[in-house]
């Protein structure tokens, strides 16, 4: 194939996307097509009648069938946007989600201070987004994430190198929270939350790509906050922070296992699509209740 435009790649390519059900298919064309010819994506929206060689447009064939095959484009392209900030993923990280990014806006609207020198922890941080998003708005925060996963961990790390914090991030590789002993400021998690029996009802590109430790929550999908409500009120500090981010129909269920650790749920924060996401909790005798924005008081 020679002489094929942009736009006439892209217009098929979409086509084709749409009618396997796939939502935004020509955002999603663009970004395979950018991928496979080096361009960006004001090059391809901006010049559509440029004419790209059949070396292209066969790479881009190839990336379109792997999309076909419900493969998710950010596995694909090997890496993700989260908090606009650019992630490697691989097979053994969960896809950062846009949903979230409710955790960090969660944590910052409860931190007067972003010049404080806090001590953060993330568990179960995969590539590292929750943590290394913080600490890039939290100028004097150290963090460290822990993860199960030496391969995931591997992928963190480097995350924190390309994006300018290594200095300030470390990582681990342990069952959540059992390598800290204490003195955090700032514990958060995105912990796998969805009931076993309803994985393989999920997304094919949630079900068949990522890992199924990060997604199995358990028969009732709360295992790991049942586990970490615990560990985090013996790690954090008094009036110390934590953010869980929860499944669709599950903050209540979290705030209650954070009441019953001796943590003071303090905000139900809801996402984009309002699905409350994010429970916010303090280790303190008493908490005053706040809501932050698109948040709720608990």
């Amino acid at each position: 194939m020679t002489g094929v435009s942009i736009g006439v790649l892209l217009r098929e390519a979409a086509t084709r996307l749409h009618a396997a059900g796939i939502e935004a298919p020509l955002r999603e064309a663009r970004l395979l097509l950018g991928h496979a010819a080096g361009l960006g994506q004001t090059t391809l929206i901006g010049w559509p009648e440029r004419m790209v060689d059949s070396a292209i447009a066969d790479r881009f064939e190839v990336l379109v069938e792997r999309r076909l095959a419900r493969e998710p484009v950010a596995r694909i392209l090997g890496r993700r946007e989260f908090w606009s900030l650019d992630f490697t993923v691989t097979p053994a990280t969960l896809d950062p989600r846009p949903e979230t990014e409710t955790v960090i806006e969660a944590v910052l609207a409860q931190l007067p201070d972003r010049q404080a020198a806090l001590g953060l922890a993330d568990f179960g941080t995969g590539t590292g987004c929750i943590l290394l998003a913080l600490l890039r708005e939290l100028p004097r925060a150290r963090g460290i994430g822990i993860d199960r996963s030496e391969a995931a961990v591997r992928v963190a790390v480097a995350n924190a190198s390309a994006l300018g914090v290594a200095g300030r991030a470390g990582f681990v590789v342990g069952d959540w929270a059992a390598a800290i002993s204490g003195g955090v400021d700032l514990a958060v998690s995105n912990p796998p939350y969805i009931p076993t029996a309803e994985i393989a009802r999920t997304d094919p590109e949630v079900a068949s790509w990522d890992p199924a430790a990060a997604l199995d929550g358990g028969a009732d999908g709360l295992d790991a906050y049942r586990r970490l409500a615990p560990e985090f009120a013996r790690i954090l500090r008094p009036g110390g922070l934590t953010a869980f981010e929860t499944g669709a129909g599950q903050a209540d269920a979290v705030a209650g296992l954070c009441r019953q650790s001796g943590l003071q749920p303090v905000e139900i924060r809801a996402d984009l699509a309002g699905i409350a996401r994010v429970v916010v909790a303090r280790k303190t005798d008493f908490t005053k209740i706040t809501v932050g924005n698109r948040g709720s008081p608990v």
